[in-house]
């Protein structure tokens, strides 16, 4: 018996879909008894947290910590959030819940310190929101790692595909490849894909390169967890 995972989700709702869907093929079942329990709070009302960040808009605690809540009541015994940006708001919703909340921030910056090491140059691809809020560069602060992020007109490619994709609109892939011209240049081989929606559209417009996938990371955390110290 595996502990209840909870998905604090809606952020977007298809990394919500993709990161449940990770956790289901990453677990070793052999029938459906064998599989987590997951419950899901596809929260899409939470409001946007970028432009919150940014000055610009309400604030999203509020909602992020009722729907963790919402989780525990229901009985989740630990809980992953897919939405890199909201992990600036990590430490507020720890302080109004009382089980684990799986960190997806720095478990992608632990496994980049474990597999690349210090000296090494990370390109970071994410929203301005979890650009400018620094959670990334928090985890890096005390390592060698130098992370880099995309010049003004670069980041503005990042941030269209990523709303285009919650927007659902026809957008190319080549966009975030010409979005990681630049910083190629300046010697960056390998890119965090720090939105949930860059995760989602790995797979969904088959992006080619050198990506740490921090959905991938957190759902295989998550897995790891929730067998830990629970009888069969």
């Amino acid at each position: 018996m595996s502990k209840k995972l909870g998905i604090l989700g809606g952020m977007g709702p298809l990394a919500t879909v993709d990161l449940f869907k990770k956790v289901v093929m990453m677990t070793n079942a052999t029938c459906d008894q064998e599989h987590i329990h997951q419950i899901i709070d596809n929260n899409s009302q939470i409001p946007d947290r970028t432009l919150h960040i940014l000055g610009q808009g309400e604030d999203p605690t509020p909602h992020l910590v009722e729907s963790a809540k919402r989780l525990e009541s229901m009985g989740a015994e630990f809980i992953i959030m897919p939405c890199n940006t909201a992990h600036y708001f990590y430490d507020r919703i720890v302080g109004n819940i009382r089980i684990p909340f799986l960190n997806m921030v720095e478990s992608t910056a632990q496994f980049i310190l474990d597999e690349l090491g210090d000296g090494s140059k990370v390109g970071l691809l994410a929203t301005d929101g979890t650009c400018q809020s620094g959670v990334y560069d928090k985890c890096f602060a005390s390592s060698g790692v130098n992370l880099l992020k995309p010049d003004k007109s670069s980041q503005r490619l990042v941030m269209d595909f990523i709303y285009g994709i919650k927007e659902g609109k026809d957008i190319s892939a080549r966009m975030i490849y010409n979005a990681m011209e630049g910083l190629k240049e300046q010697g960056v081989e390998v890119f965090i894909l720090g939105c949930t929606e860059l995760s989602y559209a790995m797979d969904e417009y088959g992006l080619e390169g050198n990506f740490v996938d921090p959905l991938s990371i957190v759902a295989k955390k998550a897995v790891e967890f929730a067998f830990e110290n629970k009888s069969s």
